[in-house]
């Protein structure tokens, strides 16, 4: 009985071939998945042009992820921006919700409200407002860091 080396049958070259193939079919896929999210998240759209798309999409697969990518790619990458903001306000604003319905008057932090000027505010508001004014360029690091300290004291 006379055994036979599999790796003999198939050179190392088809193997990185095989494996290019299998990297481009899933490369693909999530191609093909994210357009067709795509489709249907645009509120530009009407019923029918979500419908035209995805049918070319569909039925012409190449060709119609080429020229969805050619006609609506920007839009595309400006809608990932929007839903990415979107979730990432309604996130804060979940946080905001939460430390400000804290049972007792404590918030996320374990500190209790602020008993100076600003009694009806909790350290997480003024912290969230501070967070806010960096994100949007008005005050420096430097200047968030001076005043985060002077919260937290």
């Amino acid at each position: 009985m006379e055994t036979k080396l599999l790796a003999v049958d198939y050179p190392v070259l088809n193997i990185f071939w095989t494996m290019l193939e299998l990297f481009l079919w899933i490369l693909w896929f999530f191609l093909l998945f994210k357009i067709i999210t795509d489709i249907f998240r645009s509120h530009d759209l009407s019923g029918w042009g979500k419908a035209g798309w995805l049918v070319l999409v569909i039925v012409l697969p190449l060709i119609g992820v080429l020229a969805y990518l050619i006609a609506r790619g920007q839009s595309m990458g400006r809608r990932d921006v929007e839903q990415a903001q979107r979730s990432e306000d309604a996130f804060r604003a979940y946080i905001r919700d939460a430390a400000g319905s804290a049972p007792g008057g404590v918030g996320a932090t374990g500190v209790g409200t602020a008993t100076g000027p600003g009694a009806g505010r909790s350290h997480v508001d003024d912290l969230a407002k501070l967070a806010d004014l960096r994100d949007r360029g008005a005050i420096s690091d430097e200047e968030y860091q001076k005043a985060k300290e002077k919260l937290l004291v």
